[in-house]
């Protein structure tokens, strides 16, 4: 299904402009805020493009009474008359951006509206969600549509009803645990505890005693026999995050769990008998800690008979907006805030961002965004981010250059390696790059970059 825009503009000549720019979306075009009202009551839009000055009103303040129905709402305000005050408050309305005729470039323009009609696009993908969560109330959510994470969204329903041991790999704060969860949820031992150790928290003796339990007197400070997890994940699930941080002893005593399934408390003679599924996770290559002489072969072996890599957010970053769409909500509900949707120029620095911390960084980025926010949209200020680390390429641009000095120097970058890689041939380059051939020359030629013709 196609997109649907609504124009509002009173001026001929930017409703041409836009029914050219917007031929292969479904475009309403209206001229006044009683048309604007009326188009907008009678159908969904993906998003909205008004005019500040309408013959009957003004822009933003149709735009506020529409956000108070459609809180959601994807809007672009354009004007000829562009004022400090009216851009502060575009911000405070939760416009997605403010936008000043006449337009200098086109392509920026339609850069723009991708990234509007982008962000409505992660909206309804939460609302879906929502509704699939309802619909499947004892899954955990999970956002993510792209490729890779659609991949092991499949290996998760696929492996999950089959009552074998599996290992997460996966940097720090991807998700390990919440893939686990989604894993003990679809299997047959839902209805039993899924128990979570981190073996990288507790020292060894403490482990061992989390793990296997122990009786009255087995050692200082045991004042009552107490049962382990070994014990109280019978039937269920067992999960041990940061299996790699193990000592070599608990390593020999988990191998031989997991073949005879039996274990004795400390303190005790007593054979005892679990049940349980294993799931191990680590954010370290597990593979490389056998060779490394720290992992034992054969728990390696035992411990990966299904294993599943949870990619960083740097793999998947068209699902860096809908996430934080996602945490924005929760911590809207969570404070009993308002903060509106993200501004442009805070969804290119969430796109752009490295996110070492992966989904837990960003999961924090968002809340200090909602807790600082005063209302209207979210900045790139306010999500609090650091700057690209030393070494990377864009970190000299930061507090350096203005924003049309940072965009020649990328499009500079970008089409020198474009011409390069076609040998200098535009016409490849243009089918390469999208655009026409014509105009891409234009670029060429304002750069000074070699071609050929």
């Amino acid at each position: 299904m196609k997109n649907r825009i609504l124009l509002v503009d009173d001026d001929a000549y930017t409703r041409l402009l836009f029914q050219g720019l917007l031929r292969d979306f479904e475009l309403t075009t209206v001229v006044d805020a009683a048309q604007a009202r009326q188009a907008f009551h009678s159908s969904d839009f993906n998003l909205v493009i008004l005019d500040q000055r309408l013959p009957d009103g003004n822009g933003l303040d149709l735009f506020a009474e529409w956000r108070r129905e459609r809180p959601r709402q994807i809007a672009i305000l354009i004007t000829g008359f562009a004022e400090v005050r009216d851009a502060v408050r575009a911000v405070r309305e939760g416009l997605f951006d403010y936008l000043t005729k006449p337009f200098e470039n086109l392509d920026e323009l339609e850069a723009v509206i991708a990234k509007a009609l982008e962000m409505d696009r992660a909206y309804r993908e939460i609302v879906d969600l929502r509704e699939t969560l309802e619909a499947q109330s004892g899954l955990p959510t999970i956002i993510g549509q792209s490729p890779v994470m659609q991949k092991l969204l499949l290996q998760v329903r696929q492996a999950a009803p089959l009552d074998t041991t599996i290992l997460i790999e996966g940097d720090s704060g991807t998700g390990k645990e919440l893939i686990t969860k989604r894993i003990h949820a679809l299997s047959k031992r839902a209805a039993k505890p899924l128990l979570e150790i981190n073996c990288g928290a507790l020292s060894e003796s403490l482990l061992e005693a989390t793990l296997f339990g122990y009786e009255k007197g087995a050692f200082t400070g045991a004042a009552r026999g107490t049962p382990g997890v070994f014990e109280d994940a019978d039937g269920g699930t067992l999960f041990l995050d940061e299996i790699t941080d193990m000592s070599p002893k608990l390593q020999a005593s988990l191998l031989r769990i997991l073949q005879e399934h039996k274990f004795v408390r400390l303190g005790s003679t007593v054979e005892r008998h679990s049940d349980f599924r294993l799931i191990c996770a680590t954010n370290k290559s597990l593979e490389g800690e056998v060779q490394a002489g720290r992992f034992r072969e054969d728990l390696y072996y035992r411990v990966k008979v299904v294993g599943i890599r949870v990619p960083p957010l740097r793999e998947r970053r068209e699902d860096v907006v809908p996430l934080a769409l996602y945490f924005r909500d929760h911590f809207n509900h969570k404070f009993s805030k308002d903060a509106g949707t993200f501004s442009q120029d805070a969804v290119a620095t969430l796109e752009n961002a490295p996110w070492a911390g992966n989904v837990r960084e960003l999961k924090h980025a968002v809340e200090r965004a909602v807790v600082v926010n005063a209302g209207g949209s979210i900045t790139p200020a306010e999500l609090g981010l650091m700057e690209a680390p030393p070494g990377d390429a864009a970190a000299p641009l930061l507090g350096v250059l203005t924003f049309r000095q940072a965009r020649e120097h990328f499009e500079r970058c970008y089409f020198e390696q474009l011409l390069r890689s076609t040998g200098g041939n535009v016409s490849e380059a243009a089918r390469l790059c999208g655009l026409a051939r014509q105009n891409l020359y234009l670029r060429i030629q304002r750069l000074g970059l070699a071609s050929k013709s």
